[in-house]
């Protein structure tokens, strides 16, 4: 309990998190807090800690300290923002990231996590002008170049040609290379300068991968396991889960259309979006006791296999009880839930599950050329993006032979096209009364915390549909994975 000794509690705490020593972070935070109540940076550390493992009520316990205490330091108000992201508050976020930037004006991180917030409110122009200052500020932040591309259409190539040159000063450092190569290929793309995109989304790939370690190996005994473990009989055997109905689950890989159908469904007046919610992987963690410092892993699955369905069920439903609204339905949009499918059956037999089919070579390359935060490690290689598509194909057609009937395909291209009737068959799927406004879902002002965030404040549209076949002759490694698998291109 002595007081002098809180300073050194927290710095133990901050080595570990740094290391990914949580236990250890966990631990040293709390004996600040013992020591003294009012330390808001430890409260604000315990809340980011709880929230990333899906500890939801002890997140907003601590979150509540942090409000208790009133802190004016910049630092903990930018992380009790980002805590709030992870929660889903977005609207709540930005207001803390916004007070950030009132106390502390001109610092770049800062001044980042609020034009990001801003993205994710539907603020774009405001993000677009606050992106352009930290690049006046600091013209070598690769990231802040990314946000721009990505928050505004390039009319010409004068931001393009000034990121290549940037990128040629960062010989040594591939993840300032992958942003900028990324930047200048949506932007070749915006200028229909279909060469120059793909030559810098190679080059954003080529840096990003060697940023990231995939276990190819692994990832195929994952997708095996799965097959072999999980069917019919396994689903006959599992006891009752949890019966509530709420939960709408839509999931597929990225990029192939899950933003546009969720916010479909979530102009519903009884359906809320509660974006990609980490927690029922996190549930199924914790369940089944398994300890890993993989996300996925054919390990989890064997001891998730056995786990308790109605603890998984209750779990979930507990923990993402803050981020689900006050409506009678919510909408849990995370691509890589598919992965869980049977788990959902089994937790939670009630729920909706709506998957996104896309033409398999325009979802592997709208996979290619988007830069991901820290998920879909396959992406950043033709070949491994297609032979991961072609598991997850094989891994789909499983379920619907093991599972008929338990979950509703929608095809992206139909959706694009003629959305009406597609929309109503949908709704009318999921039992809910046809709402006019389903159709109007980019005039909605919820935040949107994916690589669609900028997209999706626009109506439908087809221009992404046989994008791929810009660049057909340089995909051919990619073509022919597919080709030699039996998938179909388009």
């Amino acid at each position: 309990q002595r007081p002098d000794l809180a300073p050194a509690h927290f710095l133990v705490g901050l080595v570990a998190v740094e290391g990914d020593e949580r236990r250890v972070a966990h631990e040293a935070f709390k004996s600040v807090v013992k020591i003294d109540r009012n330390h808001a940076a430890a409260w604000a550390q315990l809340a980011r800690l709880n929230a990333s493992e899906g500890r939801i009520a002890l997140a907003e316990s601590a979150l509540k300290e942090v409000r208790r205490i009133q802190p004016s330091d910049p630092a903990v108000l930018d992380l009790t923002g980002t805590v709030l992201n992870q929660l889903g508050e977005y609207e709540t976020a930005k207001a803390f990231f916004a007070r950030v930037n009132q106390q502390a004006p001109g610092k770049t991180g800062y001044m980042m996590n609020l034009a990001n917030a801003l993205v994710f409110n539907g603020d774009i122009d405001e993000a677009a002008d606050l992106f352009k200052e930290v690049i006046r500020i600091d013209p070598r932040s690769a990231q802040s170049h990314w946000g721009l591309a990505n928050a505004v259409k390039a009319q010409d190539d004068q931001h393009s040609q000034q990121m290549r040159e940037l990128a040629e000063q960062y010989p040594n450092n591939p993840r300032a290379r992958g942003f900028l190569y990324y930047a200048i290929g949506k932007e070749c793309e915006d200028l229909q300068d279909w060469a120059g995109a793909f030559e810098a989304f190679t080059a954003g790939a080529a840096a990003r991968r060697q940023t990231v370690e995939f276990d190819e190996a692994a990832e195929v005994a994952m997708f095996e396991f799965i097959r072999e473990r999980f069917n019919a009989s396994w689903l006959a055997e599992q006891p009752p889960g949890n019966p509530d109905d709420s939960p709408i689950f839509v999931l597929g890989q990225p990029r192939t259309g899950t933003t546009l159908i969720e916010r479909v469904i979530t102009s519903h007046s009884q359906v809320h979006s509660a974006g990609e919610l980490q927690q029922f992987g996190l549930a199924t963690r914790r369940v089944s006791k398994h300890i890993d410092r993989r996300r996925f892993s054919a390990e989890l699955f064997d001891a998730a296999a056995t786990a308790d369905p109605r603890a998984i069920g209750d779990m979930y439903l507990q923990t993402s009880a803050r981020m689900r609204g006050k409506t009678p339905r919510f909408v849990d949009k995370l691509p890589v839930n598919y992965l869980h499918l049977p788990l959902i059956l089994a937790a939670l037999p009630n729920a909706r599950i709506v998957h996104l089919v896309r033409g398999p070579m325009d979802a592997c390359f709208a996979s290619f050329k988007q830069l991901f935060a820290d998920a879909y490690l396959h992406s950043y290689e033709q070949q491994e993006m297609a032979r991961h598509h072609i598991r997850y194909r094989q891994l789909m057609d499983h379920y619907r032979q093991e599972f008929p009937g338990r979950f509703v395909d929608v095809s992206y291209e139909d959706a694009a096209r003629d959305l009406e009737p597609h929309a109503r068959a949908l709704i009318g799927a999921l039992g809910l009364e046809w709402e006019d406004a389903c159709l109007n879902f980019h005039e909605s002002d919820a935040g949107v915390a994916t690589a669609s965030a900028v997209q999706v404040r626009e109506p439908a549209h087809t221009r992404s549909i046989g994008r791929w076949r810009q660049y057909e002759t340089q995909l051919a490694p990619m073509c022919e994975t597919l080709t030699q698998a039996g998938i179909p291109l388009d």
